[in-house]
């Protein structure tokens, strides 16, 4: 498997199986409905553990620009490879949210309601005020990314302290659920411009029943807000760990 291929399948598991716990829980007659945000969040949280279980030892398991920006800011990844990555990651993103559309196809036309639809697939503020969604979005991936480098750390992670380095993936898993559960209510918690662009773009061109619009206007801020919480976190990671 080449790293690309990695990004693209390891992405794709992400979106299937966070857009799917997504649709779960808000589309009519699916047996998860009305779960609630505890169980989109554990399964967000898994979802990354799966595909950076699946995938990291190939590709070390971004699937998140915001990841792979970050790691090239701090000389972790080369520039010339980013591009490759983000193809990969948003390709990967795409197709996992065309799987999750066919995964629930009768649904789709039980559910009228257009936003939570639109909500499957990508993110929407609760309170639509621009300066403080990407200040969000920039704080979430600030996380992520900062944790995401200290967890895996031989200071951490090491036979010494007791612990394998084949936890990395759960831990970064549990990480996400953290952010979910703590700093997800605002945005809806992107933290990742693949996870939501991506599929914000099948929920343009896909054939969902009664789908409305895909808010276009909001879609930069889980770009922007991501891209510089990740590399701003990567940068705070050098500065305070390994200076």
């Amino acid at each position: 498997m080449s790293k690309f291929s990695a990004e693209l399948i390891g992405t794709m598991i992400l979106i299937i199986l966070g857009d799917g716990v997504v649709a779960n829980v808000l589309l009519n007659r699916s047996k998860g409905q009305n779960s609630g945000w505890i169980v989109i969040a554990v399964g967000w949280g898994l979802a990354v553990a799966v595909a950076v279980y699946a995938v990291g030892s190939v590709s070390g398991g971004h699937l998140n620009p915001a990841v792979t920006m970050g790691l090239a800011a701090i000389g972790k990844f080369p520039w010339s490879d980013v591009p490759r990555y983000v193809a990969a990651q948003m390709i990967g993103a795409f197709l996992g949210a065309g799987i999750v559309w066919l995964a629930y196809l009768p649904h789709w036309k039980e559910t009228p309601d257009a936003g939570a639809k639109l909500g499957i697939f990508c993110t929407a503020p609760a309170i639509r005020h621009p300066l403080s969604n990407l200040l969000t979005e920039i704080i979430g991936t600030f996380i992520l990314v900062l944790g995401a480098l200290a967890i895996p750390s031989p200071t951490n992670l090491s036979v010494e302290l007791g612990f394998s380095a084949g936890l990395g993936p759960l831990l970064v898993g549990l990480l996400v659920l953290s952010i979910g559960v703590s700093l997800g209510g605002p945005t809806g918690y992107a933290i990742n411009p693949a996870r939501d662009l991506g599929p914000r773009i099948a929920h343009f061109v896909l054939p969902i029943h009664g789908k409305g619009n895909s808010d276009w206007r909001y879609a930069w801020i889980p770009v922007v807000g991501p891209l510089a919480g990740g590399t701003l976190g990567a940068l705070f990671y050098r500065l305070v760990w390994t200076a």
